[in-house]
């Protein structure tokens, strides 16, 4: 509302998309590159009002003073003071209220969303502009709580309209669609432990170094590939790349009997490729559909045979 600046009347918004790893999840871990996608269909708007009082954070799962918070509220509590201290607010007489529809632990990103959303909010509030490099270093206090040392590639790719290339410790790249590109998301129903599927990833590597190494390059050569289906190749070269990586991701043992009927009903369904997204055992499959009208049918026959929530999107070429 924004009446006349003064304080009681005032209320901002600040809202983010979600992400998709579309390829390269497990081998990121381990120095291969990933390709990581904005997802505009699910999100999360913060909303926030002077309330007198304490600051305090109304949500699904917390009501009441951030300085209260559940131990995995931390780091959503310490973005919120950040950054009120970069803007020069003082810590209190606020009420930021956060709707999400991302499924939490679904891989898409939740906590980096909730993140950002509540970063504009803020500056929206205080009538501030931001950088980029100002939103994902305040919003990155909030995953480095949770995820202990981020890669930044959640908080990237939700404040990005474009595939981004992810690589550690190099220079961040974004991708140029040669085409339109429909995908549809379905998840299964099940909530999915990254940490605990990195950390058996990172077990496989210990107890089979050279067979389990040549999985994880064997899918970052295949991220590249899937860079250049999505520059040039096409949708076709696309499709067999992820269905390439699916193979490994299944040798790595993080798609489970869930994800794998999904994906195989999915092809079966005429879908060029699919694959688990994020970290498997759980969380969700991105098959990619031949065109829109394809995507909304294949989207319907997955709801049909037990996908708990299915989302068809398209990645657009900037025109």
């Amino acid at each position: 509302m924004n009446i006349q600046n003064v304080a009681s009347e005032q209320t901002a918004i600040g809202i983010a998309h979600s992400k998709l790893i579309l390829i390269g999840e497990h081998a990121v871990v381990h120095g291969q590159p990933a390709i990581a996608i904005p997802f505009p269909l699910v999100g999360v708007e913060s909303v926030v009002e002077y309330v007198p009082g304490s600051v305090k954070l109304d949500s699904s799962f917390y009501h009441g003073p951030i300085d209260s918070v559940p131990e995995n509220l931390n780091g959503i509590a310490n973005c919120i003071k950040e950054t009120l201290d970069y803007l020069g607010l003082p810590s209190r007489d606020l009420l930021i209220r956060i709707n999400s529809s991302i499924p939490h632990g679904k891989g898409l990103g939740s906590s980096a969303s909730v993140a950002v959303s509540i970063v504009r909010s803020l500056f929206s509030y205080a009538e501030e502009e931001y950088t980029n490099d100002t939103l994902l270093k305040l919003a990155d206090v909030a995953e480095t709580y949770a995820h202990g040392s981020p890669s930044g590639i959640d908080t990237l790719t939700i404040t990005s309209e474009t595939p981004v290339w992810y690589e550690k410790e190099k220079p961040i790249d974004f991708i140029e669609l040669s085409e339109d590109f429909h995908f549809v998301v379905a998840d299964s129903g099940r909530i999915g432990d990254t940490r605990l599927a990195v950390e058996s990833v990172a077990n496989l590597l210990r107890t089979a170094p050279r067979r389990f190494q040549r999985k994880l390059d064997r899918i970052g050569e295949l991220t590249h590939q899937a860079k250049h289906a999505l520059e040039k190749a096409g949708k076709h070269f696309l499709g067999q790349m992820l269905n390439e990586a699916q193979k490994e991701l299944e040798a790595l043992g993080v798609s489970d009997a869930g994800l794998n009927k999904l994906i195989y009903f999915a092809r079966q369904e005429g879908a060029l490729g699919a694959k688990l997204t994020g970290g498997g055992n759980g969380g969700c499959i991105i098959a990619l559909a031949r065109n829109e009208v394809h995507s909304r049918q294949l989207a319907e026959k997955l709801r049909k045979v037990g996908a708990h929530a299915v989302w068809p999107f398209v990645l657009k070429k900037d025109h």
